[in-house]
């Protein structure tokens, strides 16, 4: 299972919470985020801030037990571009996943955007020979399911909600998910004075109590929305719910919403 997204931080915000349920059920992890976080301070040199930022998410991952994957771009540059393409794929094609956890391809930021399209991308081209990988990495074509997070702040650039098709009860884990958080300390100051947020750990919170009430059955949920199947696997791959279980439940009136 390979969870991305565009900058340190980002995975604990949105995903985390599922992170820490299926490492219960045994799933192995692996943690990625594609650009370095070196625009997060208003103090420190690009270098310094990077050796943060990275020392923070290695931290984040091992609690809970992922394997950390370093980035690759400065923050504000992923962009959807072959190079970067290429690093990715080769990414997928070495893990191998069974499952990818994604951003969301609707948010309030580019870089969290592009980071959603360019591994939609490297996993629609993990089993094509032609397809130029960098480094080197033999196509795979085995099945797998990505699924996308929800926005920070749930809204997407134009401030239309967005609700997700699945949610994942994080009540039980919501403890580990604020220390996965607590461990990007570079960032409390940063983003209150950046962004407005009034406390960190109080922001995640806020998200995943207004998710579990979108649920109706979840005190503290994360959403997700599961990807066309075409290209990645079967029309009723669903390993999320397989996994999870009564912890990971479907909205019915979002599938029929579909067509």
């Amino acid at each position: 299972m390979l969870a991305v997204a565009a900058h340190p931080d980002d995975i604990e915000f949105m995903m985390a919470g599922t992170l820490l349920r299926l490492r219960a059920v045994g799933a192995r992890l692996h943690m990625w985020n594609i650009a370095n976080g070196c625009c997060g301070t208003a103090a420190l040199d690009k270098e310094e801030i990077s050796r943060i930022r990275a020392r923070e998410a290695r931290g984040s991952a091992r609690l809970v037990g992922a394997q950390w994957h370093p980035p690759l771009v400065d923050d504000a540059f992923v962009f959807y571009e072959p190079s970067l393409l290429a690093r990715a794929a080769a990414l997928v094609r070495t893990i191998k996943p069974a499952v990818l956890l994604l951003p969301s391809p609707d948010d309030y930021m580019e870089d969290h955007q592009n980071a959603a399209r360019v591994m939609v991308t490297a996993a629609f081209v993990r089993g094509m020979r032609n397809f130029p990988c960098q480094p080197s990495a033999a196509p795979w074509d085995g099945e797998l399911t990505l699924y996308h997070a929800l926005p920070h702040g749930l809204r997407d650039g134009l401030r239309r909600l967005i609700r997700p098709g699945q949610y994942v009860d994080v009540a039980p884990v919501l403890d580990g998910k604020k220390e996965m958080l607590s461990c990007h300390r570079s960032q409390r100051e940063w983003l209150e004075v950046s962004q407005g947020m009034d406390s960190y750990l109080a922001e995640m919170e806020g998200m995943s109590a207004e998710v579990g009430r979108m649920s109706g059955r979840f005190a503290h949920a994360e959403g997700w929305r599961r990807h066309s199947h075409l290209g990645f696997g079967r029309i009723d791959d669903d390993p999320l719910s397989t996994l999870l279980g009564d912890a990971c439940w479907v909205d019915p009136s979002y599938e029929e919403k579909l067509g």
